[in-house]
Parts: structure tokens; C-alpha cells; sequence
């Protein structure tokens, strides 16, 4: 039995085996700027300040100010550059090994108020500077020479914070990005949200040494408007003519959570406040204590004794801010929000459509606007790169590339064309039946839409099983019964009662109910997802949702879409490699090999009690590798390993039990080919630089224990990837007319892009693919990075089965931007989201919990003691195909 890697750092992923060379050669450009090594002394101190703010804004005023008043006399001159926190770092030695500064700040909220405000409102900071440590610029040369396995990660980070000075002071930093109201257009998002222009930045070590990553962003941000007028835009109506409902209150509540307002009625003093709440009474009604004895007054009165201001909205509610256990009250009229604050909570559809619209922008365009901000940026000016003596390089990267060719796909040989091959990465299905057509011999259709006659759902119903049978299933051209109408709310009973029906007239014949097609209104809130887990958890039935538009529409394209995803919904195959049948995919072919894929989903921010979700899901077909069976399982929410991989239990009567989705996986596997696997690719999605050890070492633990439980010596080879579409990497064509590296209705890269040099990592096995034609925007190609790898893959054999993998992805006839494994595996744990039972708490987020792996069914211990509570159990049935399509 081959040993896991060793738990520490040590446990090198595998180095590059070489660079690809398939493909055709051309020459691309990539948002890296090639940043130069300095030669300075870099020097660590840690910092204490007292008393502690936990605010960085504090902190960064306190070491400004520092820097302002004793630069030139107690700081030998140098220009230290500051994370916020803890650390100062220096381009040299201070002239003191320690020291301590006291410091005096005014408060900011009451600095407009005049000379004695401010007297009142200093505060005072005693800061300790203590020398720490020397950061070693040697190991990060010898780390880019390719010389050294680990990336020295303190000095990457000590060269990131010099970068990042000068943006911090100008612009609004959010994680690693950069936004302002000036460098671009606000457009407003409705409900009072609007987006910020800005750029994302971060320096990575690569082959071509350091390199400055640089990408355009937008994000939302809380317009700064005067609370009524922010009531109004959430709510979409004028707020002074009808009280507020308690749904209008919960909305407010949730919205302004949070949120730091400044205050209008006292004229320049604008003292700010942060909102923690809304007081249930309208202002008329609230009163509070004035004295000690209990003496009362009313909000209205004070404010017109106190400052001469009429209260107008005396029917509003007033805002609770300050401290939750003695509350301030403010009316929301004297109050304004305060800009350039982010909105971190889920956006709505509406604001997500807003949002795209914004970022959206072709190829030449976005790298027009990543130029202009560097130049903007103007790194040779910035006096911190200066004092560091970091230079950057203005010019996009030049990088090798080469495009793949495409695969050639199988069809039925019934078909007037037996095989295609696709053409910038799309085909169609004219001509052609699918290789492997399912069959649907009764299904049923229930229409939930208030706008379909009977009469409209029959001939939809009736065009669409012409188009299953014209595209290659054995599809009965009649339903059962004819088409069902009823109301949402019915969506239980009604999808029962008529599957009972069904299968009372079927069990007779010793036949089964193959599919329900829905029609549902094309604003259905959450009867979509009811349906799924109704007929995924409960009936075991395939199902195939319709919205109204298109019921209408009728375009033969989308009767054509519909057909290839009712097709692997009920076991059949729409397409197949024609390496994979005539056994030509190195390392796949020449044994029985199973390809996995894995995502983890996380709820929004703002969904405090809904759990994480893992998907895994595995091919069950060899050597055609294209029909993958999924299992989803509930975890501790934010939990990024997944836990259910491999399971181990006790069972009063079985004993010690061993399951999990992987050994499920591998089970039916066997079952459906009649072989054991004996290679395994796992396709990991997900997973972020800093978890890769993590996420390796108990993944591939628990892949193994999986397979050693089927037999005590099975160990088949692994090889791990890890799939990330969440990078700021793009590639551009170099010369925007070729049309050989460029497709010319976008503006994009061709798919099949694929590169492993200069912007990629200095010795591991990683690369670039952008395996999609892009439609709208620039193409965000995929990164690979190769953890573990003991099947021993050549650059160009992984290169080459990723890129035709993602020709097989079964929902459309074009190449996705990501594997289809792990594709599907993301879709998975989407749907499963579905299969939680809602809960009503106030924050009105779901909670829940899955293991649709079988095995205890008992709900896990979270962190913070939380149960986890299992999702619903799949149906035998579901499992076997690919019901998340």
C-alpha cells in the first residue's frame, strides 16, 4: 500500500514534468507586469498600539500621523510601509531597536465641529515599535530560479503591503481589490445600491520571475443617500403615504444592519453612528429617560427643544444606533448614509443582471482599461515602490501559448451524420442522433402556470416529445394522462396524487413512470425547488421544468437543448469521444480508469444557519468516460474539506461500518461496468492557494481508506487536480486581427488555449486553459493545478483529456470553460441546496444539512455545536443518473 504525502510542507506537489507541445503555436497577452526583485535590506517590526482599536482605518491614522511627525528625526529618513495590524516593514534598519511614540488623533466625526469639539475629543495611543525580524529577498531569487520547492511567503507578503500603500490611502480596499467613485462611471443597481469601478492586485511569483497581476472589478457599494430616500428606492415606494408593513420593517432592518449613517440637523457637526436596529414604535410614540429620576420625553420634543427640528415622518420608525444596551434613537430623516461603504450581503437577480452589465466588457476593451490603470497607478512615481526599490514593468506579458485541436465526437450511425467535429468550440445537433438515445415510454406533465391553456401545454408537450425522438430516444409521442393544470401552492398534493395515479395504472403492467415534464410560470420563487426535492428525495422521478416564455416561444434550438438534457436524465448518452471508443486517451483508455469530480458550496453572507454543501460525482462508463453519477452531503457551514468522502460508523448490528460518497461511487462503478477502477482522476473545484495542503492530505486520505475498504491491498494510482475559475488571470490575443488565435465574433482567445509558461507557477505542474469560445465579455480561462499525480501524466496527456472533456458536457453542443466533472459537481450542489426543509427563522435564510451517501443518518456535530442536519436521502433511481443536468 503506497503511503499518503507526509503531513508536512515537505510533501512537495509534483514538479512541472515538462512543457506541452501540442497544439498550434501563437503568441498571447496576459494582465501580469513583470515586477523586479529589489536589492534592499528588508527589515520586520511588530507593532503595538494602546489602547487597542480593532479598526484598521484607526490603526492607519495612528501610524500616519507617526510617520508625519518623526520620519526625518526619529526614523532614520525611511518610509515604512504598514498592513494595518501588526507589522511595519522598512527598505533598511531603524536607527533604535525598540522605541515607544505617544500619539494624538483627533475624532474624525467631530473634526468640521471647531477649536473646542476637538479639544474635548482627542485621543491618545501609546505605540511600541520593536524590531521583529530580517525578510529574505534571497530565498524568494532562489525560490523564482526554480532552485527552492517552497515559496518564501513573508517576503511575497512584505513586497505585496509596499504595493499597496499608496492605493489603501487613495481608493476603498476591499480583500484585494481597490474601488472609487473616480476611476470610472457609478451606475446605480436599484434599491439603493450602486457600483463602484476599481482594480484587483496582487504580486505572484511565477517563471518570469515576480509578476504584478492587475484586472479591472466592480462591486456594489450602499449609495451615500439620505436614509428616507434609501427607504423609498428598497421598498420602491413613497414612504410617507401608508404605514410601514412588517415585511417593509424586517426588509429596512435587514438592509441597514450595520450601516454607518452621519447625522444632518446639527450643521457641521457630523458625527457619525453605526445602525444596530430599528425601534418598533414610530417616532411619535418614543420616548426616553432624561435624568437619573426617570424623568421622560418624546424623541419629537427633544429634537425641536434641543436643535429647532421639526420631525416630519412621526409615522417612521427611528434608527437604534451607538450601543445596543443604551441606544441612541435618530429619526431617519436627520440622517444620511455615509459613502464608500460596501455591500457585502447577497445581491438580488435584478442587481446581479445591473452588476454584469457594468463589468461586462470585450476583450480590447478590458485590456485597454488594465493599461490605462497601470499608467494611472504610475508604479515608478509611487514612493514606497521607490523607497523599496520595486520596479514595474508598464507592458502586458508576451507568453507562449498554443491552441488545442478539437475532438471528434460520435454520433448514432442511424444519424445522416455519423460524427462531427466542432468548430471554435460549438456544433449543433442537425443531422445527427444522439449515440446512446434513452427511453421514455410513460411520463406525465403537470402545468403550474396561470398563462398556459391546456390546450397550449398539450402541442409544447407534444413538439417537444417529436424533438426527443427526431434527436435519437425512444420517446411515446402521448403522455399518460393528458396535461394537469394547478396552482403553485398545490405543488405537494398535486405532484403525488398524479404520480400515484400513474403508477397505479403502470405497476399492473409491470412498467414505471419514465418522466414528469413542468410547465412553471417564469417567476416561480421556490416551486422550482420543490419540485426537484419532491421527486428527487421522495418519488424517484426524473423531471424536466419548462418556464412559460418559452412555451410560447417554441424555438426549435431550445426544443433541441431540452431533448439533450431529458436524455441523460433518464440514462442515455448524447455523445462520446471518438478517442475514447477506438481507445486512444492515454492513460484512460488502456485500463479501466474513473474520473471524479468535487465542489464545496457555500450559503451567501447573510444565510447565518444554512450548512456547506459537498458534491462528488464519478464516471460510471469506461472507456467512454461521460456518464457521471453525483452524491450530495450537508457539512459544517464554511467548512471547505469535504467530510463525507469516507465514512466510518458503528452499527448496533453490523459493527464497525464503512461507506462514504467515494467507496458509493466506486461500488456502482463495479456494478455498472463490471470492472474495478484502476486509475482514478479527481477533479477538485474550489479549493484556494492556501488550501491546497489541507484539502490534499485529507482528501487523498480519505480517497484511499475508501478504495482499501472494497479490498486490503486495492490502492489504485490518484492523480489530484485542482480546478480554480476564481483568479484574476486573463489572456488576450496579441494582434486582435489573427485570425488564427482569435475568434473573431467575440474578440476572444480561441478555445483549446492552453499555456504552462511565464505567468504559470516556477517549478509545479500547473496551466492555463481556456477551453470555452467566448460569448459576451473576455474569457476567464481555467487554472489546473496538479497536487498529486501517480499516474504520471505528461503535460500534453493531461492538457489534451482536459480540454476534450470539455467537449462531452452534456447540457449543450459547445466546450465549457471548466471540466465537465467538475461542472457537474457544482451543479449538483446547487440543486441539493433545494432539498433542505426551509426554516422560518427571522433571518429568513435556509438551514439544513445532506448525506446522500448512505449511512448513519444521524445529524453531525458542527463547530459551535450547531447539528448539521442531513439532507434527504436520494432515491436509488436519481442516483444512478445525471438528475442534476
Amino acid at each position: 500500500m503506497q503511503l499518503a504525502p507526509p503531513s508536512s510542507k515537505s510533501g512537495r506537489f509534483p514538479m512541472r514534468p515538462g512543457k506541452g507541445t501540442s497544439g498550434s503555436r501563437c503568441i498571447v497577452k496576459a494582465n501580469h507586469f513583470s515586477a523586479e526583485l529589489p536589492d534592499k535590506d528588508l527589515h520586520q517590526y511588530d507593532v503595538s498600539i494602546s489602547p487597542d482599536v480593532p479598526l484598521h482605518g484607526v490603526n492607519r491614522a495612528v501610524i500616519g500621523e507617526l510617520v508625519t511627525l518623526y520620519r526625518q528625526s526619529h526614523l532614520g529618513g525611511r518610509l515604512p510601509a504598514y498592513d494595518g495590524r501588526k507589522s511595519l516593514y522598512t527598505a533598511g534598519p531603524l536607527p533604535f531597536t525598540t522605541r515607544t511614540f505617544e500619539i494624538v488623533l483627533q475624532d474624525e466625526e467631530d473634526r468640521i465641529g471647531g477649536a473646542q469639539v476637538a479639544q474635548r475629543r482627542e485621543k491618545h495611543f501609546m505605540v511600541v515599535i520593536k524590531f521583529a525580524a530580517r525578510a529574505d529577498l534571497h530565498h524568494l531569487a532562489m525560490f523564482l530560479a526554480g532552485k527552492l520547492p517552497d515559496a518564501p511567503q513573508d517576503a511575497i507578503q512584505v513586497l505585496d503591503i509596499v504595493l499597496r500603500e499608496l492605493p489603501t490611502a487613495r481608493y476603498s480596499p476591499v480583500a484585494r481589490s481597490f474601488y472609487s467613485p473616480n476611476l470610472g462611471t457609478r451606475q446605480q443597481l436599484g434599491d439603493g445600491l450602486e457600483s463602484w469601478r476599481g482594480f484587483y492586485q496582487s504580486i505572484r511569483p511565477t517563471q518570469m520571475g515576480l509578476s504584478l497581476n492587475i484586472d479591472m472589478s466592480s462591486t456594489a457599494f450602499i449609495e451615500p443617500l439620505p436614509v428616507i430616500d434609501f427607504v423609498a428606492q428598497l421598498l420602491n415606494r413613497n414612504v410617507s403615504i401608508r404605514p410601514l408593513s412588517d415585511a417593509d420593517r424586517v426588509k429596512i432592518k435587514k438592509a441597514l444592519r450595520g450601516v454607518k449613517v452621519e447625522v444632518t440637523h446639527r450643521g457641521n457637526m457630523r458625527r457619525k453612528y453605526r445602525i444596530f436596529g430599528l425601534t418598533s414604535q414610530a417616532a411619535r410614540e418614543l420616548t426616553f429617560p432624561i435624568d437619573d429620576h426617570g424623568t421622560m420625553k418624546t424623541v419629537i420634543l427633544y429634537f425641536q427643544e434641543t436643535y429647532g427640528f421639526n420631525i416630519q415622518h412621526t409615522t417612521l420608525p427611528c434608527l437604534q444606533v451607538g450601543n445596543p444596551q443604551k441606544p441612541n434613537y435618530l429619526p431617519m430623516e436627520v440622517c444620511k448614509i455615509v459613502e464608500g461603504q460596501r455591500y457585502s450581503k447577497r445581491l438580488n437577480d435584478k442587481q446581479i443582471t445591473a452588476l454584469l452589465k457594468v463589468t461586462c466588457q470585450r476583450p480590447q476593451q478590458r485590456e485597454l482599461d488594465i493599461l490605462q490603470t497601470v499608467n494611472h497607478n504610475a508604479y515608478h512615481e509611487d514612493p514606497y515602490a521607490q523607497e523599496f526599490g520595486i520596479r514595474i514593468d508598464e507592458r502586458l506579458a508576451l507568453v507562449e501559448a498554443r491552441v488545442l485541436p478539437p475532438p471528434r465526437l460520435k454520433y448514432h450511425d442511424s444519424g445522416r451524420e455519423k460524427d462531427v467535429l466542432p468548430r471554435i468550440g460549438q456544433w449543433n445537433m442537425r443531422n445527427k442522433k444522439m449515440v446512446n438515445g434513452g427511453r421514455v415510454n410513460d411520463w406525465i406533465c403537470i402545468n403550474f402556470s396561470r398563462n398556459v391553456p391546456d390546450s397550449a401545454a398539450t402541442s409544447f408537450c407534444r413538439q417537444l416529445a417529436e424533438m426527443c425522438q427526431i434527436s435519437g430516444m425512444d420517446f411515446s409521442i402521448d403522455p399518460l394522462f393528458p396535461p394537469l393544470t394547478t396552482r403553485p401552492e398545490n405543488v405537494e398534493r398535486a405532484l403525488r396524487s398524479r404520480y400515484q395515479d400513474a403508477m397505479n395504472a403502470l405497476k399492473p403492467l409491470g412498467r414505471q413512470l419514465d418522466l414528469l415534464i413542468v410547465v412553471l410560470p417564469d417567476n416561480n420563487g421556490s416551486l422550482y425547488g420543490n419540485i426537484k426535492r419532491i421527486c428527487e428525495t421522495d418519488l424517484g422521478l426524473a423531471s424536466q421544468c419548462c418556464l412559460t416564455k418559452h412555451v410560447y416561444k417554441r424555438s426549435p434550438q431550445y426544443f433541441a437543448n431540452v431533448a439533450l438534457k431529458i436524455n441523460v436524465k433518464v440514462g442515455g448518452r448524447n455523445t462520446v469521444l471518438v478517442d475514447a471508443l477506438s481507445r486512444r486517451i492515454p492513460l484512460v483508455s488502456d485500463r479501466p480508469t474513473i474520473i471524479f469530480g468535487a465542489d464545496v458550496s457555500h450559503p451567501h453572507p447573510g444565510e447565518d444557519s444554512s450548512p456547506s454543501i459537498a458534491a462528488v460525482v464519478a464516471s460510471q462508463d469506461w472507456p467512454e468516460v461521460t456518464k457521471y453519477a453525483g452524491l450530495v452531503s450537508a457539512q459544517t457551514r464554511r467548512q471547505e474539506l469535504i467530510q463525507d468522502l469516507f465514512k466510518v460508523w458503528q452499527d448496533p448490528q453490523r459493527g464497525t461500518v464503512t461507506g462514504g460518497m467515494v467507496k458509493e461511487l466506486l461500488i456502482s462503478f463495479r456494478r455498472s461496468t463490471g470492472q474495478k477502477p484502476q486509475r482514478i482522476i479527481f477533479y477538485r473545484d474550489g479549493v484556494s492557494e492556501g488550501q491546497f495542503y489541507q484539502v490534499l492530505l485529507y482528501e487523498l486520505d480519505a480517497i484511499r481508506k475508501a478504495c482499501a475498504s472494497l479490498e486490503p491491498n486495492y490502492q489504485p494510482p490518484v492523480t489530484f487536480v485542482v480546478v480554480q475559475k476564481r483568479h484574476h488571470t486573463r489572456l488576450f490575443a496579441n494582434n486582435h486581427n489573427d485570425q488564427r488565435s482569435v475568434d473573431g465574433k467575440s474578440g476572444n482567445i480561441l478555445p483549446g488555449t492552453v499555456v504552462d509558461s511565464k505567468i504559470c507557477h516556477p517549478t509545479e505542474f500547473d496551466f492555463y486553459l481556456c477551453s470555452h469560445a467566448g460569448i459576451q465579455g473576455t474569457s476567464r480561462p481555467a487554472h489546473y493545478h496538479v497536487l498529486w499525480d501517480e499516474n504520471k501524466f505528461t503535460a500534453d496527456g493531461l492538457q489534451t483529456l482536459t480540454n476534450n472533456l470539455c467537449y462531452t458536457y452534456a447540457r449543450c453542443t459547445r466546450s465549457v470553460s471548466v471540466v465537465p466533472p467538475a461542472y457537474y459537481a457544482h451543479l449538483a450542489a446547487f440543486r441539493a441546496r433545494f432539498y433542505m426543509e426551509p426554516d422560518t427563522s427571522d433571518g429568513g435564510s435556509v438551514a439544513s444539512g445532506v448525506t446522500t451517501s448512505r449511512g448513519p443518518t444521524g445529524a453531525r456535530r458542527a463547530a459551535g455545536n450547531v447539528a448539521v442536519k442531513p439532507l434527504p436521502d436520494l432515491k436509488e433511481n436519481v442516483k444512478r443518473v445525471m438528475f442534476y443536468c
